[in-house]
């Protein structure tokens, strides 16, 4: 999972501007040397990438006794990727009119850690035991549940003959949903994201439950069962959303692009610090 999540978390978002990452390296930090631990973790990590067509060329291990602790470890990696100048997505192709298609998230993709953490902590519940929420798996098991990939079903799309009908992509990460989605729009257009199209995970449903507050009040943290958004040419939503459930992810319609109003003081804008579009979530999450 290890691996998975770092992959993840690096080549979908080199994919979100078009791009087909060639290659990885990665870098593990540890307060001992344990040759069994780090074989196990270039391993996942070696997994991963050849999963989606990506080359581990290297890396480095560093040991840092007194820093970290025996079993304490920190793992990094960085990819290259390429796209051709003339087909780089982004804002610049965005407009009026486009869909948003949402793609499923396996669960918590590597963020709101911290929140998770200190939920379970409050509710004094054990990782390694199983809760009744989630069945016969562990608390641990159910949180660490690995990072989906999109790059190799977003590479294939780009590489089709619906590619060109593909504007924009956003990776839901830190930030959550609607600052990711805002800073792929420009300026001038904004989004209602609506809650009603996707069920959010049981996961989040149990966290939010156990902290006791709302789901709405975590969009800012969670990814809420949403990983990957793709603004797309309007006359082409329902093929490439046929096309990405077909090859394994299920995708539908957030919301339809519009001109910005006048009043954005419920949207979000300005996000990351990138003077984009403006995008706000309404209405309520399926059941």
């Amino acid at each position: 999972t290890i691996g998975q999540d770092l992959v993840g978390m690096v080549v979908d978002d080199i994919v979100v501007v078009g791009a087909k990452s060639l290659f990885m390296t990665d870098y593990i930090a540890c307060g001992k040397v344990v040759p069994e631990r780090i074989a196990d973790i270039v391993r996942g990590i070696a997994e991963a990438c050849s999963s989606v067509g990506v080359a581990l060329v290297g890396g480095e291990t560093a040991e840092h006794p007194g820093l970290l602790g025996p079993d304490d470890y920190d793992v990094a990696g960085a990819a290259v990727g390429v796209v051709d100048a003339a087909k780089l997505l982004g804002p610049q192709n965005v407009k009026a009119g486009d869909v948003v298609l949402g793609m499923q998230s396996s669960g918590l993709h590597s963020n709101g850690y911290s929140l998770v953490r200190k939920v379970v902590a409050d509710s004094g519940l054990d990782y390694r035991k199983s809760v009744a929420e989630f069945g016969s798996r562990s608390l641990g098991e159910v949180l660490l549940e690995p990072t989906r990939l999109y790059t190799g079903v977003l590479n294939s799309l780009l590489e089709s003959s619906l590619g060109a009908g593909v504007h924009a992509m956003s990776h839901i990460t830190g930030g959550g949903i609607a600052a990711n989605i805002a800073r792929v729009l420009p300026e001038g257009l904004a989004l209602d994201v609506d809650r009603a199209t996707w069920s959010p995970h049981e996961v989040f449903r149990v966290l939010a439950s156990w902290g006791d507050f709302s789901l709405e009040s975590v969009e800012g943290t969670w990814n809420l069962g949403l990983g990957q958004a793709v603004v797309v040419a309007a006359d082409q939503a329902e093929k490439i959303s046929a096309e990405l459930n077909q090859l394994g992810v299920p995708t539908w319609q957030l919301g339809v692009i519009e001109n910005s109003p006048a009043d954005l003081s419920s949207y979000v804008h300005g996000a990351k610090g990138v003077n984009g579009g403006a995008v706000r979530l309404v209405g309520k999450y399926a059941n």
